[in-house]
């Protein structure tokens, strides 16, 4: 996989870091797709993988803040790739493209190089569909991450649920179905979801159903809906999440 560094770069703010934002060719999806990336300025850095929510594009994650509670981490900060997943891929392999195999076998160790990050300490995470994403891939990848965080993901109990496009058909969904597969992963997972969020029973149902099978939960429920300003102010709990668990992977 090839990565072009584009000529315009999103500025972060005074006292740091930029967002760049990376071309690839990606030939699992036979197509170009963007980027972003952080680097904390020094090798060696676990790196966290952060996956955007239907709709969006990589730069609607930077834009809750991230620069920000990154500088505030100092020199636990990780490494940051914002991975691409159009606009419904809901990061899992379909008729359309491998998007799950692409960002585990492209985009993270793509990044790892780029970035000079320790590929041996990777955390994913994302953002509604992004959520879903992280936690299935943790589920079919259970050896690859430190860490796996789902904020208000979209999750659904039956395939009756789920909206146009997020899946190609009962036998993708029934491959993708979180409630129906066991997680075996070493990874401490994190799940939140605001109170008036239309995934918030289902997101409280997929903790305990983690919980009885002994796997390491943490379950957080605040005030808010499906929407930025929640994420906004969960953003540095994220973070300090992330960082401690990559510090003790």
């Amino acid at each position: 996989m090839r990565w072009l560094l584009l000529p315009l770069l999103l500025l972060a703010g005074c006292g740091g870091g930029e967002l760049e934002q990376v071309r690839t060719d990606s030939a699992l999806l036979g197509r170009q797709v963007e980027h972003g990336v952080y680097d904390p300025g020094e090798a060696g850095r676990p790196l966290l993988v952060l996956l955007h929510g239907r709709g969006w594009d990589p730069d609607d994650v930077w834009t809750l803040g991230l620069h920000d509670e990154l500088e505030r981490l100092g020199e636990q900060a990780p490494a940051v790739v914002l991975v691409d997943g159009g606009d419904h891929s809901y990061y899992h392999d379909r008729r359309d493209g491998r998007w799950g195999s692409y960002v585990v076998r492209e985009a993270i160790p793509a990044a790892a190089r780029r970035l000079r990050a320790d590929a041996s300490r990777v955390a994913i995470g994302g953002f509604s569909m992004g959520g879903f994403g992280a936690l299935d891939l943790a589920r079919l990848h259970p050896d690859r991450f430190c860490a796996v965080g789902g904020h208000s993901p979209a999750l659904w109990r039956s395939g009756g649920e789920t909206p146009a496009g997020a899946f190609d058909d009962a036998e993708d969904f029934s491959r993708h179905d979180l409630f129906g597969g066991p997680y075996a992963g070493r990874a401490a997972v994190w799940i939140d979801v605001g109170g008036e969020d239309p995934f918030h029973d289902a997101a409280g149902a997929y903790a305990r159903l983690l919980r009885e099978q002994g796997r390491d939960v943490r379950l957080e429920v605040s005030a808010g809906g499906h929407d930025r300003e929640y994420w906004k102010r969960q953003l540095r709990a994220y973070l300090r999440f992330y960082a401690a668990a990559l510090d003790g992977c």
